[in-house]
């Protein structure tokens, strides 16, 4: 696909993270999983920089403990370069997840028996001057044509994964899933978005994850 303005750079970690996706599958992502956990795409410092789904560089090594060689893309934007488990930001959305997740699992192993966590876009999109560029904010048209493929990949990994529940990370995944996956046979609920840029997420987003979850009966 090619994106217009304002997308000037595009980077698909599924080719030059390639290892570390598939060491992650192959760790946890053995069928059947009862419940999927859905962002939207990659953060810039997340799964641009790992490959992994809200993959904070820490967590990512010493929770999910997945260290494969990330070989950075060719054409990256000067200010968002791919330094793998080098960079020395930390992505507060992949930060609270995981560590929301290990609170309540010491070991990831646990977690996955029955849980999954993946992205529904999987391509990051920044602006000329490097700004992230989240899936919502892009070209109708040119986004109408991504979430085609986005929601058939979706589709896919439901049925290999088997899950019975899907819970949005945020409300773009949850309506995402309801559109992609109408008419088959699970549920679908969200639970709030970690990123910084909500403000309740900033309020103590881990209480008020486990109220919606409670909510749900997935206390």
């Amino acid at each position: 696909m090619r994106f217009s303005a304002p997308v000037a750079h595009v980077y698909n970690p599924l080719v030059y993270a390639r290892g570390p996706i598939l060491q992650y599958f192959r760790k946890y992502g053995a069928s059947p999983r009862e419940i999927l956990f859905l962002g939207m795409n990659p953060g810039p410092f997340g799964m641009v920089q790992t490959g992994i789904p809200f993959g904070e560089v820490r967590l990512v090594q010493e929770y999910l403990h997945i260290d494969a060689v990330i070989e950075p893309p060719a054409s990256m934007h000067p200010k968002r370069p791919v330094m793998g488990y080098a960079c020395p930001r930390s992505e507060v959305s992949g930060r609270r997840l995981w560590s929301w997740v290990q609170n309540r699992y010491p070991r990831a192993e646990d977690f996955f028996e029955k849980h999954f966590v993946a992205n529904y876009c999987p391509l990051a999109f920044m602006e000329p001057g490097g700004k992230n560029i989240t899936p919502d904010k892009m070209n109708a048209v040119e986004a109408a044509d991504l979430f085609r493929i986005c929601d058939a990949a979706l589709r896919d990994l439901v049925g290999r994964l088997q899950v019975c529940r899907v819970i949005g990370v945020g409300q773009f995944a949850r309506k995402r899933a309801e559109l992609a996956l109408a008419g088959m046979d699970l549920r679908i609920d969200a639970i709030p978005h970690p990123s910084p840029a909500n403000p309740a997420a900033n309020r103590g987003w881990d209480a008020a994850v486990d109220l919606v979850l409670s909510g749900l009966g997935l206390a």
